[in-house]
Protein backbone atom coordinates (compact mmCIF):
# COMPACT_ATOMS: atom_id res chain seq x y z
CA UNK A 1 0.00 0.00 0.00
CA UNK A 2 1.49 3.68 -0.74
CA UNK A 3 2.01 6.25 1.74
CA UNK A 4 -0.78 8.70 1.87
CA UNK A 5 2.57 11.14 2.03
CA UNK A 6 3.20 9.61 -1.17
CA UNK A 7 0.61 9.37 -3.23
CA UNK A 8 0.16 11.17 -6.71
CA UNK A 9 -2.17 14.37 -6.72
CA UNK A 10 -5.67 13.68 -7.08
CA UNK A 11 -7.59 14.68 -10.09
CA UNK A 12 -10.83 16.69 -9.84
CA UNK A 13 -12.81 13.34 -10.52
CA UNK A 14 -10.96 10.91 -7.95
CA UNK A 15 -11.40 14.20 -5.19
CA UNK A 16 -14.95 14.31 -5.80
CA UNK A 17 -15.25 10.58 -6.00
CA UNK A 18 -13.95 10.61 -2.29
CA UNK A 19 -16.23 13.98 -1.17
CA UNK A 20 -18.89 11.70 -2.69
CA UNK A 21 -17.80 8.83 -0.38
CA UNK A 22 -18.64 11.31 3.23
CA UNK A 23 -22.04 12.13 1.90
CA UNK A 24 -23.00 8.94 1.18
CA UNK A 25 -21.13 7.16 4.04
CA UNK A 26 -23.08 7.70 7.46
CA UNK A 27 -20.60 9.34 9.64
CA UNK A 28 -20.07 9.51 13.54
CA UNK A 29 -20.25 12.99 15.14
CA UNK A 30 -16.87 12.42 16.12
CA UNK A 31 -13.81 10.89 15.67
CA UNK A 32 -10.29 9.73 16.95
CA UNK A 33 -8.59 9.88 13.68
CA UNK A 34 -5.71 9.03 15.29
CA UNK A 35 -3.22 8.94 18.60
CA UNK A 36 -3.31 13.20 17.69
CA UNK A 37 -5.82 14.06 15.86
CA UNK A 38 -9.73 14.32 17.76
CA UNK A 39 -12.45 15.95 15.48
CA UNK A 40 -15.41 16.60 17.75
CA UNK A 41 -17.73 18.00 14.88
CA UNK A 42 -16.70 15.60 11.91
CA UNK A 43 -19.32 16.91 9.41
CA UNK A 44 -18.29 20.21 10.08
CA UNK A 45 -14.26 19.36 9.46
CA UNK A 46 -15.05 17.32 6.84
CA UNK A 47 -17.29 20.08 4.88
CA UNK A 48 -13.99 22.79 5.48
CA UNK A 49 -11.35 19.87 4.43
CA UNK A 50 -13.58 19.52 0.78
CA UNK A 51 -13.76 22.95 0.32
CA UNK A 52 -10.04 23.42 0.79
CA UNK A 53 -8.97 20.28 -1.48
CA UNK A 54 -11.32 21.59 -4.28
CA UNK A 55 -9.40 25.06 -3.98
CA UNK A 56 -5.88 23.89 -3.89
CA UNK A 57 -5.95 20.02 -5.24
CA UNK A 58 -3.74 21.05 -8.47
CA UNK A 59 -1.01 22.70 -5.63
CA UNK A 60 1.02 19.36 -4.83
CA UNK A 61 2.33 21.56 -1.70
CA UNK A 62 -1.27 22.20 -0.64
CA UNK A 63 -2.62 18.69 -0.09
CA UNK A 64 -2.58 18.43 3.52
CA UNK A 65 -6.49 18.76 3.60
CA UNK A 66 -7.01 15.60 0.74
CA UNK A 67 -4.30 13.60 3.08
CA UNK A 68 -6.47 14.08 5.77
CA UNK A 69 -9.65 13.67 4.63
CA UNK A 70 -8.02 10.10 3.31
CA UNK A 71 -7.01 9.68 7.36
CA UNK A 72 -10.30 10.04 8.14
CA UNK A 73 -12.27 7.97 5.46
CA UNK A 74 -9.55 4.88 6.34
CA UNK A 75 -10.22 5.48 10.18
CA UNK A 76 -13.50 5.46 9.62
CA UNK A 77 -13.73 2.36 7.38
CA UNK A 78 -11.47 1.05 9.99
CA UNK A 79 -13.91 1.51 12.94
CA UNK A 80 -16.80 0.25 11.07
Amino acid sequence: MMNLNEQKLCTKDELEELITWFEKYPCPKELQVDEATYMPDLRDTIARLAGQARICYENPKMQGCIILLKKIKKAIEEKA
